[in-house]
Parts: structure tokens; sequence; C-alpha cells
């Protein structure tokens, strides 16, 4: 079979869905997220570390649970809902992950910090809806979500390096951000009656 037959061919045409908007483009299928953003739609808020899926410099939202761009094929992201760093706020306000970051200086270099901001709203979200995590102490569904230690906020964002160290700052950031959420979600809920 000739190797330039389409029936060999190693692209397709994809249509992804970023921060509310679709984007079409012709991607070999070995593209990852990460070259697709960063490279074709020059999206370059998701920053390129290691490209081992190690440093998580790369997190994303699919679907609103966090993956490293890297390690996730393009193609394989057709039809899902991916959130980059630079559809986190509400127009020009803020995201509570990431007002916490700049009032707490969760950051040094920067590098890093799209990722770790990814990654701290969804482990916000999934903390809430009570998955343990390695170090919780009671993991049965009825015990409920664990106290949001700084011990589980590191173990949580235990995917995420910085290179510079900002680490207590950005433990700081995330229980901040936490505790925002928290208190915008018994608001919502006083006012809905439930």
């Amino acid at each position: 079979m000739d190797p330039a037959s389409p029936a060999l061919s190693t692209y397709s045409a994809i249509t992804l869905n970023i921060n509310g908007e679709k984007h079409t483009l012709s991607a070999d299928h070995r593209t990852t997220l990460l070259d697709a953003l960063r490279e074709r739609l020059d999206m370059t808020g998701t920053k390129k570390g290691c490209d081992q899926g190690q440093c998580g410099a790369c997190t994303v939202l699919l679907d609103g649970r966090r993956a490293v761009a890297c390690l996730q094929l393009a193609v394989a992201a057709e039809g899902r809902e991916i959130t980059t760093i630079e559809g986190v706020a509400e127009g020009e306000e803020l995201h509570p992950v990431q007002q916490a970051f700049l009032d707490l200086d969760g950051y040094q270099c920067g590098y890093c910090t799209p990722g770790q901001i990814c990654s701290a709203i969804a482990v916000i979200e999934e903390h809430a809806a009570g998955w343990p995590s390695a170090v919780t102490d009671d993991v049965r569904p009825e015990a409920g979500p664990p106290p949001l230690t700084a011990d589980e906020i590191r173990e949580r964002m235990s995917g995420n390096l910085c290179r510079c160290g900002a680490y207590v700052s950005i433990v700081r950031a995330v229980a901040r951000a936490a505790e925002t959420a928290a208190s915008t979600e018994e608001r919502r809920a006083a006012r809905s009656g439930g």
C-alpha cells in the first residue's frame, strides 16, 4: 500500500473545546495536547517543563479534572471541556485561586504557576467532594471531607513542582482559596434555602 494513501494518514481534523471556544485544526495523531495548545493555537499560558508528566507545569483541566497536557494526546481530548490558565478567570475578575496566589506570593519566577493554579482548582473541588488523599486518616465515605490541613494540601499538590521553592506560600494560597470557596458555597446555599 502506498504510504501517502489516506488510509495510512496520521493526521485528522479535530475540534478542541478550550475555555468555552471551539478550535478546529489538523493534527498529527501523536501531537500532545500541550503542543497543540502552545505550538498550534498560540495558548502559551500552559508551560512545557519536563515533557514527561512529572513536573506538573503543563497541568490543565479536562472536564474539570486535572491532567498533564504533555501526556494527553490532542485527538483524545476532542469532545472534552479543556480549561487552561487563560480560561479560569471570569472576565477581568481573577479566580479565587489566582487571587490567593497573587495575595500570598504563591510564586517566584512564575513558570510553574499556571500549572499550580489549575491543579489547585481541582484539588479544592476534589477535597470538597470528599476524595481522600494518601495522608487522609479516615477514608470512609461517611467521614466526609477531611480537614484541609497543610499536609493534605502538600500531598494533593505533590504532582506540581516549583524549582524556586515557593511551597510555603503555595500551601497558604491553596488554603485561603479553599476557605473562600467554602464561604462562597455557604452563602450560595443560604440564599437558595438549602
